[in-house]
């Protein structure tokens, strides 16, 4: 594990947690804020990872590197961790599964140890997001696919991203998810995510992104936008389009509706705004590379009129 990963992400304050899927209305949840860890401090080596074989009784596979890596960041969901691992195994013949688990205190690493994963474990919470950049780091695979540990997902919805960069050649494969926008009110995530598409000049993608889950990526695609990147999803998925990588929705899963429930005033606001916070670095980081209209031409408006 690349300790100069996690001590190169920059640190912000607020609650801290682990899991990374971000979507709710428009693409929050209010138990995970914090993306970085404690400022000036580097980050331990994990406390431990561990790499197990499937449980007795399942397919064996061989040691050879396996095609997909499958990552999910973990933090207290022992009650879906397993059946969410042994959907990923199912994705593919060829496949690992990596778990970063942060900052667990309900014995999730201890279930997906048992459960074959190859588990990366913090003490402490890493953050939102982090976990995605530490488990892309270790893994093997031609293909990464990023998942969540409280969501359940079939693996037959899981496969059409895999396939996607397999047979098709995408290097980034999103989730056909955009988020509510039929309502008078819409969420500042789901705002963020077309306003950024827009600006990188792919409105075709609506308000999809690499800050939902599911998504697949190339080993490209990973080498092209570095892992690091995957800590601010909305800078990776920036950082794709304007490589001249190859980007595309493949398949719809309803993440909103795959979201534990929680009540009211335990969601949105906090983690609301670091993913909004999230998108402006990600436009920050557009506008400091093109020119004063990122590619867009100023032939509309009838100046002459304002003078």
């Amino acid at each position: 594990m690349n300790r100069l990963l996690i001590s190169g992400i920059r640190s912000r304050s607020g609650r801290v947690g682990g899991s990374s899927q971000s979507s709710d209305a428009g693409g929050a949840r209010g138990r995970v804020v914090r993306r970085r860890g404690p400022s000036g401090r580097k980050l331990s080596r994990p406390a431990s990872s561990v790499h197990r074989t499937r449980p007795v009784g399942e397919t064996e596979r061989s040691d050879s590197i396996p095609l997909v890596s499958v990552i999910i960041p973990v933090m207290n969901e022992r009650r879906t961790i397993r059946r969410v691992i042994r959907e990923a195994f199912a994705v593919h013949p060829s496949t690992e599964v990596i778990v970063v688990a942060n900052g667990t205190r309900d014995g999730s690493s201890v279930i997906a140890k048992k459960a074959g994963a190859r588990v990366i474990e913090y003490a402490e919470p890493l953050g939102h997001d982090v976990g995605r950049a530490v488990g892309a780091e270790a893994a093997r695979g031609d293909v990464l696919l990023f998942i969540d540990g409280d969501m359940v997902i079939s693996a037959s919805r899981l496969r059409p991203f895999v396939a996607a960069v397999l047979r098709e050649g995408v290097d980034v494969a999103l989730n056909d998810y955009s988020g509510p926008t039929a309502k008078p009110i819409v969420h500042s995530v789901v705002l963020a995510k077309h306003a950024l598409n827009a600006m990188l000049q792919r409105p075709d993608l609506n308000g999809t992104s690499m800050t939902a889950v599911p998504h697949a990526l190339s080993r490209s695609a990973l080498t092209a936008v570095g892992a690091e990147s995957l800590a601010v999803p909305p800078l990776a998925h920036a950082k794709a389009i304007r490589l001249g990588l190859r980007v595309k929705a493949v398949h719809h899963v309803n993440v909103g509706k795959l979201n534990p429930p929680r009540r009211e005033r335990e969601r949105m606001k906090p983690l609301e705004y670091v993913i909004v916070g999230d998108h402006l670095e990600a436009l920050e980081w557009v506008l400091g590379r093109g020119d004063d209209r990122c590619g867009f031409v100023d032939q509309t408006r009838k100046r002459h009129y304002a003078r």
